[in-house]
């Protein structure tokens, strides 16, 4: 079945369009939903609410740029507005000008899998607005507007997380490193 018969049929509420439709699209969300949340749990909780929503929206989708593209924005949506509705999580003021960082990665250097297991442990404004701009391409602008913060708290977030995760890989290295001697 075409991705528009499958479109078509879902916004029909067929059962079976809408169970082909998760299956095909559940991985690669879940992965997004997984980016966004503290846990697996909380990860699981967003993608069901997303696919409640793409479900209940999918007639809003005009074939205007990627279908994946529309589902993935409404799994991160999904998932900032969890964060939203809990009080206090992005009630961050500017912390003022902090260079902005970087660190040099070699593939010798450190596993994706480290990389992505430190991402998730970094508090959850600065995982939020590192995921946001660094791994989905969101505008400090677009990340105001999303989550309602000013463009200073998000650019001083996105330093600190950038800060965190250098020090974590700079640990992680001289530890590699003395253990090697």
């Amino acid at each position: 079945m075409s991705l528009e018969q499958l479109i078509e049929n879902c916004i029909k509420q067929d059962a079976k369009a809408q169970s082909q439709l998760y299956k095909q699209y559940a991985s690669k969300l879940f992965s997004v939903c997984l980016k966004y949340s503290n846990n697996y749990a909380e990860a699981e909780d967003n993608l069901h609410d997303a696919f409640i929503t793409v479900f209940n929206k999918i007639d809003q989708y005009k074939n205007k740029g990627s279908f994946e593209g529309w589902l993935k924005r409404i799994a991160i949506n999904t998932a900032l507005q969890r964060y939203r509705e809990n009080v206090g999580v992005f009630d961050i003021v500017n912390e003022g000008n902090i260079k902005d960082v970087s660190v040099d990665i070699n593939d010798d250097d450190v596993s994706l899998e480290f990389l992505l297991k430190i991402i998730q442990e970094l508090p959850d404004r600065y995982r939020l607005i590192f995921n946001l701009y660094v791994l989905d391409g969101y505008s400090h602008v677009e990340i105001s507007e999303l989550i309602n913060i000013s463009v200073g708290t998000s650019k001083s977030n996105l330093a600190r997380a950038r800060l965190i995760l250098k020090d974590k890989i700079e640990n992680y290295k001289a530890n590699s490193n003395s253990q090697s001697l």
